[in-house]
């Protein structure tokens, strides 16, 4: 076998298992909270800005915007955002919290803390991370 094609030399699968773990840890803070995880994502840009067209919306999640439309509709239908046409431009479409959404913040704050007190590890601390976010985004910049 070609050493270059065990699974354990691979990065994108260590990725791979990480982000899946991730959301899965995720999972059962934002069941209490009624949405999924790329829902909460969607929550948290909202909650940055409010009032955002879906292509923004969209860029900022590094998402197509025919992924995030039915994210957004399931959303609109729980009452957490509403999207409206742009008034300047009609084809755009604004999306926005609804009062449930802005609301959803205050029970949201402390998932980012409880999360995060359950991978910490000998090389993942408060200290580390930032040089991760750094590696990770710049991984990132380089993929797209």
């Amino acid at each position: 076998m070609h050493e270059e094609l065990r699974l354990e030399n691979q990065l994108c699968f260590r990725l791979y298992a990480a982000s899946r773990l991730m959301t899965q840890a995720y999972g059962p803070f934002l069941a209490k909270l009624g949405i999924t995880y790329p829902q909460y994502l969607v929550m948290m840009v909202l909650w940055e800005q409010d009032a955002q067209p879906v292509n923004d919306l969209a860029k900022r999640l590094h998402l197509e915007t025919n992924t995030v439309t039915p994210l957004l509709q399931r959303m609109e239908k729980q009452g957490l955002v509403i999207r409206k046409r742009g008034k300047e431009d009609g084809r755009q479409v604004i999306v926005s919290l609804t009062a449930k959404g802005r609301q959803m913040e205050e029970t949201a704050a402390d998932v980012p803390r409880e999360v995060a007190s359950r991978m910490v590890c000998s090389r993942l601390t408060p200290d580390t991370v930032p040089e991760l976010f750094a590696t990770l985004d710049e991984l990132i910049r380089t993929l797209e």
